[in-house]
C-alpha cells in the first residue's frame, strides 16, 4: 500500500506564495512583441538631413581686358568669355618674322592678327574672317582709322542683300552704334592708292571670332579693336595670309 502523509497537525492546505512576477506571456504575444520591434527599428524617429542646394554654375572669367567699356560714346558689354575660346584671347607671344616692327599680319587660316613688336614679339588677336568666296590677301597699307565708323556696304553686297538698300552709298550709310557692322573701330584697308572696301574693325560677336563668317572684313572683338587702334600708325603694312581654300586676293 502506497503511504499517505497528511499535513502536520495545525497545518492546512499549503497556499501559493505570492509573487512579483508577471504572468507568463503566451507564445503568440512573445513573437508579435518581438515583430514590433522588428518593424520599429527599420523606422527613424529623426527628420532626414535636408539635402544640400545645388550650387549655381560658376560665371565665366572675364579678365580686365575684356570687362564692360562706360566711356565710350556708346556702351561696350563685357565680353562673354563662354563664347570666346581662350587661345584667342589677346596675349603678346613669340613671332620671328622679317617684317617690320608696327606690320600687321593677318594669319587667315590660323584666324590670328599679329602686330609685330620689337624683340622677335607681337601682340596676337583672335579674328573672324571672310566666308569663302569673299576673303582676301595680299599686301596692302592701313590709309587711316576711325572711331566709332559709319558703316556702307559696298554697291555688290547691296545687290545681293537688298534689305540694305537703306545704308547703301546713295544712302548716307548707317550712323555709328551698337548695331553698326563695323564696331567701335576701323582700319581702312588701300593698295596702290585704292579703296580696297576691306576693313579691319571691331565687333560684339564673340561667338563669331576664330570662324569664317564676314564678307571679306576682319573682324576682332570690341575691346581689341580698340586696343589695336591705339596701337597701330596710319601707313603701316598690312600682310594677309591666304587662305588655302580661298582664291582672291587684293
Amino acid at each position: 500500500m502506497s503511504e499517505i502523509f497528511a499535513p502536520a497537525p495545525g497545518e492546512g492546505a499549503p497556499k501559493a506564495a505570492p509573487s512579483s512576477r508577471p504572468a507568463a506571456i503566451g507564445r503568440r504575444g512573445v513573437l508579435a512583441g518581438l515583430g514590433a520591434l522588428a518593424l520599429s527599428g527599420c523606422v527613424s524617429t529623426r527628420q532626414p538631413a535636408p539635402l544640400p542646394e545645388p550650387k549655381p554654375e560658376p560665371k565665366p572669367v572675364v579678365p580686365a581686358m575684356y570687362r564692360a567699356i562706360h566711356d565710350e560714346p556708346f556702351p561696350i558689354p563685357a565680353v562673354d568669355t563662354s563664347q570666346l575660346e581662350r587661345r584667342f584671347w589677346r596675349q603678346e607671344v613669340d613671332y620671328p618674322t622679317d617684317e617690320a616692327v608696327g606690320t600687321l599680319i593677318v594669319d587667315t587660316p590660323a584666324k590670328y592678327l599679329y602686330h609685330v613688336r620689337p624683340g622677335g614679339r607681337a601682340m596676337r588677336y583672335g579674328i573672324g574672317v571672310g566666308r569663302q568666296g569673299f576673303s582676301w590677301s595680299g599686301r596692302a597699307i592701313v590709309a587711316y582709322k576711325r572711331e566709332w565708323p559709319r558703316w556702307t556696304p559696298p554697291d555688290d553686297m547691296v545687290a545681293r542683300q537688298p534689305e540694305l538698300e537703306p545704308y547703301s552709298i546713295d544712302n548716307g550709310g548707317m550712323d555709328p552704334g551698337p548695331r553698326n557692322p563695323l564696331g567701335a573701330r576701323s582700319l581702312y584697308i588701300h593698295k596702290d592708292g585704292r579703296d580696297t572696301l576691306y576693313r579691319v574693325h571691331g565687333t560684339p560677336e564673340a561667338w563669331s571670332i576664330g570662324k569664317a563668317v564676314s564678307s571679306g572684313c576682319i573682324r576682332l572683338i570690341n575691346q581689341d579693336i580698340i586696343h589695336l587702334h591705339d596701337q597701330v600708325r596710319d601707313g603701316s603694312t598690312i600682310v594677309v595670309i591666304p587662305d588655302p581654300s580661298a582664291n582672291l586676293t587684293v
